[in-house]
């Protein structure tokens, strides 16, 4: 196995999650099918921190869960995010309870269920932490 090739959220609004990846996270788009739809509906491609998101048209999570994508990023990079998701009008939760030392995060859900989690630490960190080093 080589790793992930890609991830794909079903939306119900293809630009707003343009937007939404786009303005709020700092992702490129690469394609959008715009009526040559060669999967199951009109889709668009991204790419967010050399990972490869795809979002196609559809029915999104009725309900919120725990399950989400997490991306790493710096610690000081953190405020930044949070600001340009707050001027989307993206919900930011209060941050779950962590144990000193492995790493901060932002959690938000994007407008369409998905939950999403910016991550300023490693698995070696957290590991350590939990006296469980690798």
């Amino acid at each position: 196995m080589d790793g992930i090739s890609h991830i794909t959220f079903i939306v119900r609004d293809l630009d707003r999650m343009a937007e939404f990846l786009c303005k709020g996270l700092g992702a490129k788009e690469a394609y959008d099918s715009a009526g040559n739809n060669y999967s199951l509906s009109r889709e668009k491609f991204f790419v967010l921190g050399g990972i490869w998101l795809a979002a196609m048209e559809g029915d999104p999570p009725a309900e919120r869960s725990y399950q989400h994508v997490a991306f790493a990023v710096s610690q000081s990079d953190l405020p930044a995010y949070q600001a340009n998701l707050q001027a989307l009008g993206v919900e930011i939760l209060a941050p779950r309870g962590r144990v000193q030392g492995e790493g901060e995060s932002l959690y938000f859900h994007d407008f369409d269920n998905h939950l999403f989690e910016l991550h300023a630490g490693t698995l070696e960190q957290r590991l350590g932490r939990y006296g469980m080093g690798r």
